[in-house]
């Protein structure tokens, strides 16, 4: 990507701004819409105004639940399904890829799955051949969609025995949710993708899925119909949301007050320094989805 020695992340006040130049939205959810507890201070209100303005918004989140499941919590935040026209999730992709099977990597996979995450994510194996067994032994690949609450969301620690007795297997490893944090009601929580990232640096065949990987893209694509240069994906983290959609060819505003609240605030010196040293050019930076 270009970059000018003087470029600086462009800062808007709320997304009325930019909203005449782009006619398909790709919005995240948690650090964007919610914060896992409740619903940011004007996201609602944005997500209204985008549908009065007859604006195309398609959810997409590196959750690693059907989209089916994530269209039902988010009514429980206020969500109304007429706000937006689609959701996809990294465990919509996750599992349309295993019932497929057509891609060489899970088409190698066997049908007993070792799980590492909670009870809440199980719906990734409803209608699909797959067995699930708690012994490393018995399995044929892993199944990783995060920590756990009877383990703990704040270490590695707790997940690395497991993880060792897997990396001896050379089990592989499905990465349902990319993210290696969120913050969930203002606490720091490790996700499914900080145990991937120790895995692959052991070693560990590890297939990523959703954000910023191309794959989990195409079916939002499909969703907005509209051309990618009338398309901008709003999300909170530069790592995932602004390197997926520079990686996708459509531009992006990045949220500053989710998940790099602690570390860049407002601070709009600190916003390019980040995005510079990533080797991104976010289209502009606004604090809150706000309209």
């Amino acid at each position: 990507m270009s970059k000018t020695e003087n470029w600086t992340v462009p800062q808007v006040t709320g997304l009325q701004a930019l909203a005449s130049q782009y006619d398909g939205y790709i919005i995240d959810l948690w650090g964007t819409v919610h914060d896992g507890v409740q619903p940011y201070p004007g996201a609602l209100e944005c997500l209204r105004a985008l549908s009065a303005a007859g604006k195309r918004v398609v959810l997409l989140s590196n959750a690693p639940r059907p989209a089916s499941v994530i269209a039902t919590q988010l009514e429980g935040f206020g969500v109304d399904r007429s706000l937006y026209h689609g959701v996809m999730t990294s465990g919509e992709e996750t599992h349309r890829q295993m019932l497929a099977r057509t891609d060489p990597w899970f088409a190698r996979l066997g049908n007993r799955v070792l799980h590492i995450g909670g009870v809440h994510d199980l719906g990734l194996y409803e209608g699909l051949d797959i067995e699930r067994v708690s012994d490393v032994g018995m399995a044929d690949f892993v199944m990783n969609t995060g920590p756990d609450l009877e383990r703990g969301v704040s270490t590695l620690e707790p997940y690395l025995p497991e993880l060792r007795a897997c990396l001896a297997r050379n089990l592989p490893m499905i990465c349902a949710n990319p993210d290696r944090v969120v913050i969930k009601g203002g606490n720091r929580q490790i996700c499914a993708g900080a145990l991937a990232a120790f895995y692959a640096e052991q070693g560990g065949d590890v297939r990523w899925i959703g954000k910023p990987y191309p794959g989990v893209y195409q079916p939002v694509f499909a969703m907005l119909d509209v051309p990618h240069t009338r398309i901008l994906a709003i999300g909170d983290a530069l790592g995932t949301d602004i390197r997926g959609a520079a990686a996708v060819g459509v531009d992006s505003l990045w949220i500053l007050g989710g998940i790099h609240q602690e570390m860049i605030g407002n601070d709009m010196a600190l916003a390019t320094a980040e995005a510079r040293a990533a080797g991104l050019q976010p289209t502009a930076a606004v604090h809150r989805l706000v309209w």
